[in-house]
């Protein structure tokens, strides 16, 4: 049970409003949390349970945003495919928006949070205080001759997409059902699933129905080459923690010698647990992550 503060809170951008979830005090340096694909701001509550047991709130804030289409945020106007370069942006006016009243950031990111959180830092570093990934490294990479197919299906994806889109939103008579079909499609413990689904779903007469973007479903058009990613993530000097899950992505664990070649500063932590390991390892996480916060430079 949190001690601590939470509120919501509505940011105003100048190109989409997103929400958000503040634990502790406006006036405390900031921890910005980064939430993956098709999660939401409160797939974070067991990591902010876990952090109050260890009093981070008396040093620190906790705010975790909707991604636009996720949560509680607006959606992206018109029908055009979503970019994953498009989140970068997005960080880049939340932070631009809260910087001037918190100081320096820890930027804090789970899977598609931390992919968004790495190549953000690459780039404008300076805003970075420290940076933690979770069950995330870098930006997707795949080979150049793999580029023509994925725009080639992506578009015919699209078409399929917005003739579809003049059939009726599906529909869950309970919130219970719609947990339940999260649950059997990712895998994820239904504790979870419970806590991501309610904040992903709106009722309206009496019937359930997903808030998200339907367009975060469809494929990317493009993907960078290792060779971009590589020049993007080169060279970091900023003081990073790497937690990756037991039972999470693979590729994560072989790609740790690259971690090393692209952070000079970088404490790579190996903790029970899968993907979501920030919701079912919360404890051991959040140790990980105070130890980082308040002892490392």
């Amino acid at each position: 049970m949190l001690i601590v503060n939470v509120e919501e809170i509505q940011l105003p951008l100048a190109h989409i409003t997103l929400a958000a979830k503040r634990y502790g005090q406006a006036d405390k340096p900031m921890i910005l949390a980064l939430h993956g694909w098709l999660d939401n701001a409160d797939s974070f509550i067991p990591l902010a349970q876990a952090l109050d047991q260890q009093n981070i709130f008396n040093k620190f804030q906790l705010l975790c945003i909707d991604w636009p289409g996720h949560g509680l945020s607006d959606h992206r106007p018109g029908r055009y495919p979503l970019h994953w370069v498009d989140y970068i942006y997005d960080l880049q006016a939340v932070i631009h928006a809260i910087s001037q009243d918190t100081g320096p950031i820890i930027l804090l990111g789970h899977s598609l949070g931390g992919i968004i959180a790495s190549a953000y830092n690459a780039c404008l570093a300076e805003n970075i205080h420290k940076l933690i990934l979770i069950e995330a490294l870098s930006p997707l990479s795949e080979s150049a001759d793999q580029a023509k197919d994925r725009l080639r299906k992506g578009l015919l994806q699209q078409q399929r997409f917005n003739r579809q889109l003049a059939r009726p939103t599906p529909t869950y008579s309970s919130m219970n059902i719609a947990i339940q079909a999260r649950h059997q499609l990712t895998g994820l413990a239904l504790p979870w699933c419970e806590l991501i689904t309610k904040r992903n779903m709106a009722v309206t007469d009496g019937q359930y129905h997903w808030r998200s973007d339907p367009r975060l479903k469809l494929d990317s058009l493009n993907r960078f080459t290792f060779e971009q990613v590589d020049a993007l993530m080169t060279n970091s000097d900023t003081p990073c923690l790497l937690i990756v899950g037991h039972d999470g992505y693979k590729q994560l664990t072989a790609s740790t010698e690259q971690a090393y070649k692209w952070f000079s500063n970088i404490n790579i932590i190996d903790l029970p647990g899968d993907h979501h390991l920030h919701m079912g390892n919360a404890h051991q996480v959040a140790e990980s992550i105070g130890a980082f916060i308040l002892n490392s430079r």
